[in-house]
């Protein structure tokens, strides 16, 4: 082969594949029902569920089919747009009211019930990554149970507010943990665990890793990637693939957060007490209505 040849041959570009109309509708369809079937997700987790079915490839290009589709289903009105969740961005502002009545009958509509009051046990489920707030949130939410985001290693400061609260709990602490399974996200969970136990050291905590775990990858078929061999941590990870929370079902999920939380506060339980919540509640309804109609408000 000539020079000229090499030269030539350095120059021709490889055809990069564009879907066709058709093929971009079938996409679409598919990522509906994903939706529709895992909501209220993430747009990662929307990919993960893509790559696994063969709708999208497993890159970064595959998730930018997935983001853009995303963005076009959503202004065309094909999902809803409270059917992702995205909780790293959000607004501050001081509630405010139009009338002293107005802000009781928000404060009935809006009562919950100390469910945890007479447990004998204090329950927290810490979560690795903010963006999947909005998808446990709705478990935590229901069960009253506190949602930590720790954005991977924890602040000190934030770090020692959670162990002062613990402490003045004064009943055994359960922490589940939520996080990559990767070189950091182990170690994240560990460093938690450490810190807590150092800054409230005569709390009871038991501390566990919720997700995501080994038999989790093997059960679920969840999709990996290489591990980064320059992570420090890389040596005490062993050869395993690392493998992103965002990888697993946002049901399953949801099912690992509420069965963990169902082992102290059993259904039956739960039940009995959202009954007498929303009875409390119709009570506060009821003397507010009667104070308005008094001419008291």
């Amino acid at each position: 082969m000539s020079a000229g040849e090499v030269y030539e041959t350095s120059l021709v570009k490889p055809q990069r594949h564009r879907s066709t109309a058709d093929e971009v509708w079938r996409r679409r369809a598919g990522i509906l029902e994903i939706v529709k079937q895992i909501r209220p997700a993430t747009v990662r987790q929307v990919f993960y569920q893509a790559s696994v079915h063969g709708i999208v490839e497993k890159t970064e290009a595959g998730y930018a089919k997935v983001q853009s589709d995303l963005v076009w289903m959503r202004r065309a009105r094909f999902v809803p747009y409270d059917w992702l969740a995205d909780s790293t961005r959000w607004m501050r502002k001081p509630r405010s009211h139009n009338s002293v009545c107005e802000a009781l009958e928000e404060t009935a509509r809006l009562y919950r019930k100390n469910l945890w009051h007479s447990s004998s046990s204090y329950v927290e489920i810490w979560l690795e990554k903010d963006a999947l707030a909005g998808v446990i949130a709705p478990i935590t939410y229901q069960f009253d149970v506190p949602l930590m985001v720790a954005r991977g290693y924890a602040s000190l400061s934030f770090l020692h507010g959670a162990a002062e609260n613990i402490s003045e709990q004064g009943k055994p602490a359960y922490i589940y943990h939520l996080g990559d399974f990767d070189p950091s996200g182990v170690d994240a969970g560990r460093k938690i665990e450490a810190t807590l136990r150092e800054m409230a050291p005569d709390a009871e905590i038991h501390f566990e890793r919720l997700a995501v775990l080994p038999w989790q990858i093997e059960a679920w078929n969840l999709p990996g990637r290489p591990t980064k061999r320059t992570d420090t941590r890389a040596k005490a990870f062993g050869d395993h693939d690392s493998v992103e929370l965002d990888s697993i079902p946002p049901d399953a999920l949801r099912h690992l957060v509420s069965d963990a939380i169902g082992r102290h506060l059993p259904a039956d339980e739960l039940a009995v007490l959202k009954i007498a919540e929303a009875s409390e509640r119709a009570i506060l309804a009821d003397l507010i209505g009667d104070l308005a109609d008094s001419g008291t408000l």
